[in-house]
Parts: C-alpha cells; structure tokens; sequence
C-alpha cells in the first residue's frame, strides 16, 4: 500500500530552481558588492552629515505624501476601472499605467509643462501667486506621477478577483454604494491595498528622473536621497554607497512590514469569515 502523499504539490522542475537561483544572484550579488564596498569605519559620519540627513527626512516626508495621495487618487480610479464599463475604458487604463514604461525624465517633462510657470496649468497657478515647478510640492507630485499606477494596477487585479457578489448582496439589503465600498468591498481588498500602497511608496523613495527635471535639486527643499547620492557620486564615492545602503536598508524595512500586516489582515479576514 503506498504511503500517504502530501496533499499540497510541490514538483518543481530541476531547470526551473536553476533558473530561480540565477535570478536571486543577479538581484543579491550587486548589493552584496555594495555592502562589501561600504566604508564601514566612517559609516556613521558619512550618513549623519547635514546634506544626508535633510536628504531622507525630505524623501520619507515626500514619499509619505505622495503615497497617501496615490491611495486618495488610486482608489477612485482603480474601482471605476474595475467595476464600471464604458467607451474608452482600455484606452484610459493605457494612459493610467503609462509610467509604468515611461522614462521618468519624459514624466518630469509632462509634468513640468503642465504645472511650470508657462504650462497648461501653471500660469493660472502663477496668476494666483502659486509656483509648483521647482518646489517640495513638485517632489510629491512626480513622486506621485510615477508611483500612481502601482496603488492601481494591484487594487484593480483585486477588485476583479474577488468579484461583486458580497457587494450586491450588500446592495440587496439597502446598503447605499458609499456604505457598500466602505464596508464591504476596502476590506474585502485590503491586502492589496496594502501591497499596493506600499509599492507605492517604494516606487516614490526611489524617484530620481521626474523629480530632477520638475523639481530640480535644492538642499532641504527638493534633493531628495536618490539625488543626494546622484551628487556625491561624483564628490565622494564612499558617501554615495553608504547613502544607498541607507536607502536599502529603509526599503526593506518597509517591505517587510508592510508584508507582515499584509498576512495579518489576511489572517483576521480569514479567521473572522
């Protein structure tokens, strides 16, 4: 009589561990050489200096903005794309995930004759004694620019996997459309909100194309860390690396928080279901 099997299937091909483990290297190996270059006896000094320090406090604050309004934009956006059809619907999901393939400084370009003191809409701005190019709110909207169809591009793919079948129940018993998103259909998709918001916010701490175009690069008001380590690259090398470590490092924190609430919230669904 055979023995009992695992009911889970774990075949994998012997090519594919192959080719998984050439990938990891590829993604290890250079940060490997990164941290093997850190001059480790002036680490601390090289990443307290004044510039460093203005550097990451803008970007953590910026990116912080700019990924809670991905979550005001990309909500909105990622449920109509997901639940209503109308003329065009491909189309403009095309032009949402656009950044996705953009080169950034193309985007800072965008954006830059669109709210710059002579664009679309930077002149009514200018008539208001506003100027938004070149300025802390320039970071957050380029950072926001690039960042945007993350948030979107994950909560659409969730909204359409779950489907509407607790939604029309909801609907069914007199739950106005408000009450049915706020209560049915965000926890329903909250892990990938989650996810999303925090792509989200990866994607804008890494920012450096938009944001050199539209926002250029002023200490403490637009120099950002990835621009910070852009300039001292070419001053002082082993500053540089100790920068992009720090950014490493402030990444994978967040990653991995936000990936253990992710598998908490989905813990609590699946415990309270």
């Amino acid at each position: 009589m055979p023995g009992r099997r695992s009911s889970s299937y774990a075949g994998i091909p012997g090519w594919v561990v192959i080719v998984a483990v050439i990938g990891a290297a590829f993604v290890v190996l250079p940060l490997a050489a990164m941290i093997l270059r850190v001059n480790w006896a002036e680490f601390i000094p090289l990443i307290t200096s004044e510039s460093s320090v203005a550097a990451l406090l803008l970007s953590l604050r910026t990116s912080v903005a700019a990924t809670a309004l991905c979550i005001v934009l990309g909500i909105p956006m990622a449920v109509v794309l997901a639940r209503a059809e109308f003329w065009g619907q491909k189309v403009l999901r095309s032009l949402v995930l656009l950044p996705l393939v953009l080169p950034p400084v193309v985007g800072g370009i965008a954006l830059l004759y669109t709210f710059g003191r002579r664009g679309l809409l930077g002149q009514s701005f200018e008539m208001l004694g506003v100027t938004i190019a070149f300025s802390t709110t320039a970071v957050v909207l380029a950072q926001t620019f690039v960042a945007l169809p993350f948030l979107v591009l994950s909560l659409e793919g969730a909204l359409r996997t779950v489907g509407t079948r607790y939604e029309a129940v909801g609907a069914t018993l007199g739950a106005r459309p408000t009450t049915v998103l706020r209560r049915i259909t965000m926890p329903l998709v909250l892990p990938a909100l989650i996810s999303g918001a925090v792509l989200s916010f990866a994607r804008a701490l890494g920012e450096f194309g938009a944001t050199l175009t539209f926002a250029g690069s002023l200490q403490g008001v637009t120099r950002t860390l990835p621009l910070e380590i852009y300039l001292q690259r070419e001053t002082d090398p082993d500053a540089a690396v100790a920068l992009s470590l720090v950014l490493v490092i402030v990444a994978v924190v967040v990653v991995g928080l936000a990936h253990q609430a992710g598998e908490f919230t989905g813990f609590r669904r699946g415990a309270s279901s």
